[in-house]
C-alpha cells in the first residue's frame, strides 16, 4: 500500500512540474492596431525542434473597431521562409484567434512576423499596421 502511495504523489509532482514548464514558455505579444483593427492580449511561443513541427504558436483577441465601416479584418502571420498567411476577423466583432506557422522545410521556426490589417476592398490597399518581428 505504501508503493501506491509513493507512486501517486510522484506522479503528481511530475506532471505539476510538466504543466509548470508547458505554461511558463509562454511570451506576451505588444498589442497591434491601425485606425479600424486592433490586436490584443496576445500569448506566443516558439516550440522546440520535434515539437509541434517545431512551430511558432500564437493566440489573442482581433477586434474591429470601426463597426460601421463595414470592411473587415484579419491578422497576417509569416515565418521564415513563407509570404503571410491571413487569418480573418468578423466584422463588428472580436474573435479569439489561436494557430501554428511553421515551415515545413526546416526543423524549427526562430522568427515571426506579425501585423493587423483592414480590407478596404478591391479598389483601394489594405491599412495596415508596421509589421512586428519576434524570434526565439
Amino acid at each position: 500500500m505504501k508503493r501506491v502511495w509513493v507512486g501517486v504523489v510522484t506522479a503528481g509532482v511530475f506532471l505539476a512540474g510538466a504543466g509548470t514548464a508547458v505554461a511558463a514558455g509562454w511570451k506576451d505579444l505588444e498589442d497591434m492596431g491601425v485606425k479600424g483593427v486592433s490586436f490584443s492580449e496576445g500569448k506566443y511561443r516558439f516550440h522546440p525542434a520535434g515539437h509541434n513541427h517545431g512551430a511558432f504558436e500564437w493566440s489573442g483577441r482581433l477586434q474591429d473597431v470601426a463597426t460601421r465601416d463595414r470592411h473587415n479584418v484579419y491578422l497576417q502571420v509569416r515565418v521564415e521562409g513563407h509570404g503571410p498567411v491571413r487569418y480573418n476577423g468578423k466584422q463588428g466583432r472580436t474573435v479569439s484567434l489561436h494557430g501554428f506557422n511553421w515551415d515545413g522545410a526546416q526543423q524549427y521556426t526562430d522568427d515571426a512576423y506579425l501585423r493587423v490589417c483592414v480590407d478596404r476592398g478591391a479598389t483601394r490597399t489594405d491599412l495596415c499596421s508596421e509589421e512586428r518581428h519576434y524570434d526565439k
